[in-house]
């Protein structure tokens, strides 16, 4: 049972690993591993304090304060009174100039003319424009990867293929040995064949270098090793469909509804606004004047009501605010309209591109067909003495380029065909 569980768990990491060397999974991990992937995680924040703010509009809200003041003049009584009073054996000079206050108000949001309701809106077209911004950073970052996973896939045709020419260079220089000890080829025909096979070797040596710098660099995207000495060639498919599903569109639309929602601000900030509000306060003088006058000590005081402002003063700015947002509305509608230009620009190149390649490999097999058929045909003249090495050495270099052409038009197509899917998003 160990062994077996042992051997499944063994099982899964295989294909983990082995998923990680195909397209899509090197995309998916380009993605996860790119810094600005964690935006998506402090927008969603963002937007929820922004949220929670505009909620709290219909909370309470309290204030407490305290002052001390002192007056130049304070309410008295007249003269006359005063000597009436005195008259009586009684002395009240008035309100003093020295007051105090400790107060709490409290406000309660009766209607704020959609006010909050708007915040909440704007909160999340706000959040919604730039996760669609966070979008097209990291479908761009798509291409990139695109890019480095398929010049790998070339570097791989190369390596293939010019071991497979050194591997013909190696057999004719062993013939062609044997061909000049009994005096068949001259030592010119062993020395233009070891030559040729050195390049070669420097060459596969070269390419193997660039594959592997290409390899770090794809490693680095996605943030773990390649695991495989080969990557996987995507499956060839077709692009039906023309129709664009680009994350560019969804940022335009986003932009779209945050300028809707920013109208609607415009709208409620000429509402009138409705609220209750209430006031203790404890202090000298309070609402009672004429106690105040008669004494000195500090009392409990309340007051409760209905308050209405309204700021007449938005109506001015109403139309050039409305004005900006439809001047703000056009620029989007501009941009969106030059972004579907150059995708139609840019399917009709790519179109263009995948056909020439289809053309290509229609006639590169027959090409590879008669190099290979050419250069066995050379072998054999150069067997009989008929031809010389360099005629040989051309005839072999001939066919490695008809036989790696057709693997680049092939990688190339395949290549011409992801650019157009993600030129769709498809």
């Amino acid at each position: 049972m160990i062994k077996r569980s042992i051997l499944f768990s063994f099982a899964m990491l295989s294909a983990l690993f082995s998923q990680a060397q195909s397209l899509d999974e090197c995309r998916r991990l380009a993605r996860e591993h790119y810094p600005e992937i964690r935006q998506y995680n402090l927008i969603e924040e963002t937007e929820q304090y922004n949220i929670s703010n505009a909620m709290r509009a219909w909370i309470p809200h309290v204030v407490l304060s305290g002052q001390a003041t002192y007056q130049s003049a304070a309410p008295t009584y007249p003269d006359d009174f005063n000597a009436m009073l005195a008259a009586y054996g009684m002395e009240m000079s008035g309100i003093r100039k020295d007051q105090y206050k400790i107060a709490i108000d409290v406000a309660q949001n009766i209607w704020d003319g959609g006010v909050s309701n708007v915040n909440r809106e704007i909160a999340k077209a706000d959040a919604a424009e730039q996760r669609s911004m966070v979008d097209v950073s990291l479908y761009d970052l798509q291409s990139r990867v695109d890019n480095i996973y398929f010049g790998i896939l070339l570097l791989d045709e190369r390596v293939a293929q010019t071991g497979t020419m050194i591997e013909v260079l190696a057999s004719n220089l062993d013939r062609i040995r044997v061909y000049h000890k009994n005096g068949v080829a001259m030592q010119s025909d062993v020395d233009a064949l070891e030559a040729e096979l050195l390049t070669a070797h420097q060459t596969l040596e070269q390419v193997k270098a660039s594959r592997a710098s290409y390899r770090r660099i794809l490693e680095t995207f996605i943030g773990q090793e390649l695991t495989d000495e080969k990557l996987q060639r995507p499956a060839m498919t077709d692009v039906i469909d023309r129709s664009s599903a680009r994350p560019e569109l969804m940022l335009f639309n986003a932009q779209n509804d945050k300028i809707n929602a920013q109208r609607k601000a415009v709208t409620a900030s000429l509402m009138p606004q409705f609220s209750a509000f209430a006031q203790g306060f404890y202090g000298y003088p309070g609402l009672d004047m004429f106690k105040g006058m008669m004494s000195s000590e500090w009392s409990l005081n309340a007051i409760v009501g209905v308050r209405m402002s309204w700021n007449i003063g938005a109506l001015y700015y109403r139309n050039n605010n409305l004005g900006k947002l439809d001047a703000a509305e056009k620029q989007v509608d501009i941009q969106r309209d030059i972004f579907l230009f150059n995708t139609r620009m840019q399917v009709t190149q790519d179109d263009g591109e995948i056909n020439r390649l289809r053309n290509a490999l229609k006639d590169d097999d027959r090409i590879v067909e008669l190099r290979r058929s050419v250069r066995m045909s050379a072998e054999s003249k150069m067997e009989n003495g008929v031809i010389d090495a360099t005629d040989l050495l051309r005839k072999i270099a001939d066919e490695t380029a008809a036989t790696l052409n057709r693997s680049t038009h092939e990688i190339e197509l395949l290549q011409a065909i992801y650019r157009l899917k993600t030129t769709l998003n498809q």
